[in-house]
């Protein structure tokens, strides 16, 4: 299995397909495992790198705490593992967020950024502090995630659209069945995810930038979206019919986030 020693951390990742080079950036608490049948839909049109965070998954977990700084560093040190100068980035969630502090600190090496239901943070807006959710029952925790990850997603709304329905069972098992042993891992996270900030620095993004957001959206609303392409010159913002997992339940997304990315190839 591939590992990359970074600054403070061993890193575990994953590369596979063919054509323009890709690093994918995951959400929050999700590894490279969790994430195989998305990670494969890319494969398919990308020479693809995806890692496990620090303290997640197969990567190590350093001491704390941490911040956003040591996420893109990560993200940089997968980068010279596989010999990548540059690359697209395509960052979800909190990888939105990993990858926006990636283009605002070593902006030579994005080509092209696709940015996926996230926030620029600071005075541009925050996502959901999903940290608040931990003190609450495995229950509690699973019925609030629900209806924020879709507004729409009550009882009712689910009794009539099955593959929501698929979606919110596939959420609740995936949190019942977290790993104990990376809590701190977790936790870690969730306050570097707290303290992300690039509202000020967005402007020196220069490289072609999507923007991709879900009407539905309780964690990262459109507003959020809307502030980040207002930052940055040449920004393609979209809305997609979905909440937080809108590039699973609006076909569109995917389509237009490869086409975006497939404009013009890394080499």
């Amino acid at each position: 299995m591939p590992f990359t020693q970074g600054k403070d951390v061993r890193l575990y990742y994953e590369r596979t397909g063919q054509g323009p080079r890709l690093l994918f950036v995951n959400g929050s608490g999700v590894s490279v495992d969790d994430s195989r049948l998305l990670l494969s839909l890319f494969a398919s049109n990308f020479d693809f790198v995806a890692y496990d965070y620090r303290g997640l998954g197969k990567s190590s977990e350093p001491p704390g705490p941490y911040g956003m700084a040591e996420c893109a560093g990560d993200a940089l040190s997968v980068l010279d593992a596989v010999g990548w100068e540059t690359a697209h980035v395509l960052g979800i969630s909190f990888g939105g967020m990993v990858a926006q502090e990636l283009a605002v600190t070593a902006p030579g090496r994005v080509q092209r950024l696709a940015l996926l239901c996230t926030s620029p943070g600071g005075e541009g807006g925050s996502s959901y502090p999903l940290d608040e959710l931990e003190s609450l029952s495995p229950d509690e925790r699973t019925g609030v995630l629900r209806q924020l990850v879709d507004t729409r997603f009550d009882d009712q709304w689910l009794a009539s659209h099955p593959q929501d329905r698929g979606f919110a069972e596939l959420l609740a098992g995936r949190d019942a069945a977290r790993d104990p042993g990376q809590q701190r891992g977790r936790a870690e996270q969730l306050a570097a995810r707290r303290s992300h900030d690039v509202w000020g620095r967005l402007p020196s993004i220069t490289c072609p930038v999507f923007i991709a957001c879900g009407r539905f959206d309780g964690i990262a609303p459109p507003r959020l979206s809307a502030a980040i392409a207002s930052r940055i010159v040449g920004a393609e913002l979209r809305t997609y019919e979905g909440g937080h997992l809108f590039i699973a339940q609006d076909p569109r997304c995917m389509t237009d986030v490869v086409s975006f990315l497939s404009r013009d190839g890394a080499r």
